[in-house]
């Protein structure tokens, strides 16, 4: 072999020597990059201003005709009533019916047998004036509802109003960060990710239909409690 084609044949080996080192000290480098990450929260209070409820009739009878019919004529005068207390026809919306049969209880090794039917009409109202929501409750059983499945109270302006509460969710995370990377020797750098966390809704139970009166049932709105969580990772310098 020619010498020239001896130094070719070491070239890549040479090459591949050089840059081996170099490119495990980066990796390593990037693998060992010192971060800190916070959870946080911010709050805001605000006032409600809507409430949603969730009411509805249940009628039973020999036929399902009957039953239907009867409910029907009910939450026709439940609707209309609505209505005329205020409430506009896009906030009242139905949320579930059903038709089912009710049986009897058999005695062991008989058939049961379809005793009769009922009927349940469901709708979700939206309450937009809370200074007259009790008499709306009050509305609603003259009217015929004898289903009261909740009341949740609400801010209709809940995602601007959150935006402070990010802030304060940010700030506080930035603080608790810059007191681990000062106990640790180090100081926060520059943010690498930020990720919000959402809470499930919870609304206030309400479920007092058998205790009202014919006067405005007493409704108390209160305060609301709005919460932005953060998940925030820094560099550490």
């Amino acid at each position: 072999m020619s010498p020239l084609k001896i130094r070719r044949a070491f070239l890549p080996v040479a090459l591949a020597c050089a840059l081996g080192p170099w490119t495990a000290a980066n990796a390593d480098e990037k693998r060992f990059e010192r971060t800190v990450t916070v959870s946080a929260a911010g709050q805001v209070t605000a006032e409600p201003d809507m409430a949603r409820i969730s009411t509805g009739v249940v009628t039973e009878a020999a036929t399902a005709r009957e039953a239907l019919t009867r409910n029907s004529d009910t939450m026709a005068k439940l609707i209309a009533g609505l209505k005329d207390n205020g409430i506009d026809p896009k906030d009242i919306q139905t949320s579930s019916f059903s038709v089912d049969p009710r049986y009897n209880n058999p005695l062991e090794g008989q058939t049961a047998v379809i005793t009769g039917y009922r009927v349940a009409n469901q709708v979700e109202v939206t309450a937009r004036d809370l200074e007259r929501l009790g008499e709306v409750m009050d509305a609603l059983v003259a009217l015929g509802a004898n289903q009261m499945n909740g009341l949740a109270f609400d801010v209709s302006k809940a995602e601007t109003l959150k935006d402070d509460a990010r802030k304060h969710a940010i700030a506080n995370a930035l603080r608790r960060a810059r007191l681990y990377a000062e106990a640790a020797g180090a100081d926060v750098g520059e943010v690498i990710a930020i990720a919000e966390e959402t809470a499930p809704f919870q609304p206030v139970d309400f479920r007092a239909v058998r205790t009202m009166k014919a006067e405005a049932v007493p409704i108390e709105r209160g305060s609301q409690t709005l919460e932005a969580r953060v998940t925030v990772t820094w560099a550490l310098k």
